[in-house]
């Protein structure tokens, strides 16, 4: 694996901490930085060391992840890190970003000898805390093949899918699917309500019948109690659908159904929503779907 046993990890905040927590509780040497001096601190307590540049994180490791953002902090940290890694070393990103700025990724790695994987993740921050997460992964199938092992530590599922950006799209195309189901339940529950059916019984029958998923049942305490917590925020269901539309217009594609979903978040947002749970969608669709007659 590592020529210094020392794995790193750049970025860790509320996803980018429970995965690196999970190779501390495996019994690997972890490195951390994050551009939060406080998220480094709470690894440290956990028994992370931590670097004081993402450049020494490069020279410590020979296996990287990284957990961040968006695009444009993944192209600052891949042209930061890539001069410092040594030859032949990997870089695994976890994050959700465009396919586009994971390509551009790729051309500044290739340029330094690094091997590079993309291993955008599936789940919540509560998913991640129990270690059950899905990796979607592609790109280099021998850097894959040495760090899946890494990966068991925090993820239930790992499928890899090709040797280039496949696993970008993968991630695009189950987002789509999550944050459309926020919007057809909105609709479904509004619906619902004006027949005189309350929200717990509502999900409850949903949850028996055979459109029920896993996602609905993560989701039922959000939709009929507002959990304060939210898993993953409206504002960052924003960004994911942003992605998903400049994917589909870099691809020559029309995706209509999609674009009427962001404009419902980002109207949401717009409306102070923008730190709730991506499910008060439903609460947004109740308080301003158009009236008829």
């Amino acid at each position: 694996m590592s020529a210094t046993n020392v794995v790193g990890w750049i970025g860790v905040g509320k996803m980018g901490a429970p995965m690196a927590g999970h190779l501390l509780k495996g019994g690997i040497d972890v490195t951390v930085f994050d551009a939060r001096p406080e998220n480094s601190a709470a690894m440290e307590e956990r028994g992370a060391r931590t670097a004081e540049s993402i450049e020494a994180v490069g020279c410590a490791c020979n296996v990287i992840f990284t957990s961040i953002p968006d695009d444009p902090a993944l192209a600052s940290v891949v042209t930061t890190l890539a001069p410092a890694m040594r030859e032949n070393a990997i870089l695994i990103d976890t994050s959700t970003v465009s396919p586009k700025a994971s390509s551009e990724a790729a051309g500044v790695l290739a340029d330094h000898g690094i091997r590079y994987l993309r291993a955008p993740v599936s789940g919540s921050t509560t998913i991640a805390a129990a270690a059950n997460l899905t990796i979607l992964a592609s790109g280099d199938e021998s850097a894959w093949k040495e760090v899946e092992p890494l990966v068991t530590l925090f993820s239930s599922e790992r499928l890899y899918l090709g040797p280039a950006d496949e696993a970008r799209f993968m991630k695009l195309v189950l987002n789509t699917l999550v944050g459309a189901s926020a919007s057809v339940l909105g609709e479904a529950i509004l619906l619902g309500e004006h027949g005189g059916l309350d929200r717990a019984q509502m999900m409850d029958v949903i949850l028996k019948s055979a459109v029920s998923s896993p996602l609905l049942g993560y989701k039922r305490e959000t939709v009929v109690v507002d959990a304060s917590e939210p898993a993953f925020r409206l504002d960052q269901m924003v960004k994911d659908f942003s992605l998903i539309l400049a994917a589909a217009k870099s691809e020559h594609i029309d995706m209509d159904v999609s674009a009427l979903v962001l404009k419902q978040y980002e109207a949401a947002a717009q409306d102070g929503m923008e730190g709730r749970d991506f499910f008060a969608l439903v609460d947004w669709i109740r308080d301003h779907a158009p009236r008829t007659g």
